[in-house]
């Protein structure tokens, strides 16, 4: 589908499961972040001059949300650890028996079919699941404080109850992201990052997928609180990777390209998505941006999607 939406997009995972076990790596730590309150508002989504109109992006809509809080930061590796080594969870990607990783990530020289011809970056690797997200002898040993990826829906929703919480809605999302502005393109404003001096969140440098400069110095995943927050004190409202929300993906317009492609989506089960992550880019996968939006299969597990609690109240 493209650089930041995994081919699991299309497609759902064949079920191989058998004999998957939980695997808790010895980096718990169940502490969690501090939370930012939002007084209930009347609000928007969508922009009215949309980059990627079909998405669904260009339809603006207004909403009155009830008050509710949400994690400054991303769920990390550290903290999933804890979930699971409390409840024994078992993700999808671990019961599949496989997840879905950016060809860059992987070490040299490493011989792998692409999953699928149009989108050659995405590799299926046997055994790449959150505690090894790019395939055995990989490990999140050193990456306590990196959001934790290889999530799916269920595994996403699994940890928000048992944090307290649940996934947001899109407009909830969409209003903590904006950290106070009233209508920025990005979380820190209308600027754009430019892959040289001015680099406020962990996306793509350079050419992709041939060339990352690494001029933010990271590559793939970085720490939670490695770039500034937003205006409300909220981290990785873009970029890093991919967050969950409880909404199926659905374009609410009456044309009939919209209905086709809700369709299309109903069938395959296809929720929404928000927030970019560190494989987008301005000149392939411009969805960094705050209305930008993701279509992607509710079993898919990629090493760029992850998730965010939010909270009632």
């Amino acid at each position: 589908m493209s650089c930041c939406g995994s081919t699991g997009g299309h497609v759902r995972r064949q079920k191989t499961e058998g004999g998957a076990h939980a695997v808790a790596p010895d980096i718990a730590d169940a502490r969690a972040p501090a939370r930012v309150a939002f007084p209930a508002a009347r609000v928007h989504t969508g922009t009215r001059t949309p980059s990627i109109p079909l998405d669904g992006e260009g339809v603006y809509r207004e909403h009155k949300l009830k008050g509710f809080s949400v994690d400054a930061t991303l769920v990390t590796n550290s903290r999933f650890a804890a979930f699971v080594a409390e409840t024994g969870y078992v993700t999808e990607s671990e019961r599949f028996g496989w997840g879905l990783v950016f060809r860059g990530l992987l070490p040299k020289p490493q011989t792998v079919a692409p999953s699928r011809s149009e989108t050659p970056w995405w590799v299926k690797i046997d055994g790449a699941c959150w505690h090894s997200p790019m395939g055995p002898g990989s490990s999140v040993a050193d990456r306590a404080d990196h959001p934790v990826s290889h999530i799916s829906w269920e595994d996403a929703n699994a940890f928000a109850k048992w944090a307290g919480g649940r996934l947001p809605t899109e407009a909830e999302w969409e209003y903590a992201a904006r950290g106070g502005l009233p209508d920025p393109k990005f979380p820190w404003g209308d600027k754009e990052p430019d892959d040289t001096s001015f680099m406020p969140c962990n996306i793509w440098q350079g050419r992709f997928p041939e060339e990352n400069t690494l001029a933010d110095g990271w590559i793939g995943t970085s720490p939670v609180t490695a770039f500034p927050p937003n205006g409300a004190g909220l981290f990785d409202m873009a970029g890093n990777v991919w967050e969950w929300t409880a909404e199926p993906f659905r374009i609410r317009s009456a044309s009939r390209l919209a209905a086709q492609r809700n369709e299309a989506s109903r069938t395959l089960g296809q929720k929404l998505m928000k927030g970019g992550s560190f494989l987008c880019h301005i000149s392939y996968c411009y969805r960094y941006r705050i209305a930008a939006r993701l279509a992607l299969v509710a079993d898919s597990g990629a090493c760029n999607s992850g998730l965010r609690v939010f909270y009632d109240g």
